[in-house]
Parts: C-alpha cells; structure tokens; sequence
C-alpha cells in the first residue's frame, strides 16, 4: 500500500513516494518497530512490488519514533511451534534476501533503536547511514537465541569476523559512533532520512 503527502494510516507498513525514491517505513511504534509475522509479510508484498516499479531507482528503510526497528516480537517467538518457528525464519531470510538482490540502490536510515532482526534488515541494504543517537545490538546472546534471518553472514562481510563475533556473543550495544568506526554505517547525521534521500540522490543521478 502506498500513501503521499504525509497520509499516514494504521498499518504496519507505510511507503512514502519522493520522485523517484521510495521510503518504506516501518510503523509499528507501539509495539518499538518489532519485526512480527504480519509486518514481515506486509514488508514482503511492498519490497515485492516496489522491486519490479522501473519508476523507483532506490529504497529507504526507516523506522518511526525512536526505533529503526527492534526485531522480532519475543511474545510472538515464544508462541511458536517447531514448524511456525521454521516458517517464520525462512519468512525472514526471503524478505532480506529480496532486499539484497533488488537492482535498485537501498539505504537504511537508521533512526534510533536498531536490535536484532532490525540490525539484520538494515545489513540486507546497499547502505547505511545512522543518526548520532542510533543504538546497535545483536541481543540474542542474553535470551539464548541468535539470529535467523542472514545476519550471521552478512555482518563479518561488513565488520570482519571478530567485530561480529563481539557483537552476537556479547549482546553489547554500540553507539552510532562506534557503528561507524567499525564500518557498520557509511554516513551520521541528521535528520538521517534527509541524509538518506541526500546518499539516493546523488547515487540515482549518474
């Protein structure tokens, strides 16, 4: 679903279309952005639709409030069999994976809490910028969990092996400064989704 000129409307999902960018925000701020089944199925059908748009030439992912996104729901986590506990890691993985391998150019914009599914979605992009109040973590270590949905491969790619091996066995959150000297973010600043459309615009113009 798609929705201009700031209209705003109870879903999990909000794409916002500026030229030729679209902004995919994640809307879920009552309940800090968790990555549930219903919004990675709504996340699945938009980067679906907006991946075969030859009008788009870049993607933005951000989140609302304070928080980029925190991951998968951990009520909802408990609540799963075996078998829904397999279905909803490939769900994840599918949504990423179609994420990475979009011809168009995508950006995170990080705007605050960024927390393990969360952190997993923004290493699926091209880039990543981060505004300096940005918090990072791989908190699965603490619940005796780790992360299912790419993250594993994609971060020591990013970061190199020991930094990532830190972050997964250690669940300590890093600042957004740390995040940039480490490698994980390319740009700070804020407002970061000004800093995002700044990254795409100069990207999609050459």
């Amino acid at each position: 679903m798609t929705f201009q000129n700031g209209e705003w409307r109870d879903r999990a999902i909000v794409v916002e279309l500026i030229g030729s960018v679209a902004i995919v925000w994640i809307n879920q701020a009552k309940y800090r952005n968790s990555l549930s089944i219903e919004t990675l199925e709504e996340l699945d059908t938009t980067v679906s639709s907006l991946s075969q748009n030859t009008q788009i030439d870049a993607l933005i992912f951000s989140g609302t409030k304070d928080v980029f996104a925190s991951g998968a729901d951990i009520n909802e986590l408990a609540s799963l069999s075996t078998l829904s506990a397999r279905r909803f890691a490939y769900l994840g993985q599918n949504v990423f994976n179609k994420i990475a391998n979009t011809a168009q150019t995508t950006v995170a914009a990080i705007n605050g809490y960024c927390f393990g599914g969360g952190l997993d979605l923004a290493l699926s992009c091209d880039l990543r910028c981060a505004s300096v109040n940005a918090v990072f973590a791989h908190p699965g270590a603490g619940l005796g969990i780790i992360t299912g949905w790419g993250g594993t491969q994609r971060l020591p790619g990013i970061i190199g092996k020991a930094r990532a091996l830190e972050m997964f066995t250690t669940a300590r959150r890093f600042s957004s400064k740390e995040a940039y000297q480490m490698g994980l973010v390319n740009r700070l600043g804020d407002p970061v989704i000004d800093l995002a459309l700044e990254i795409v615009g100069q990207r999609t113009t050459h």
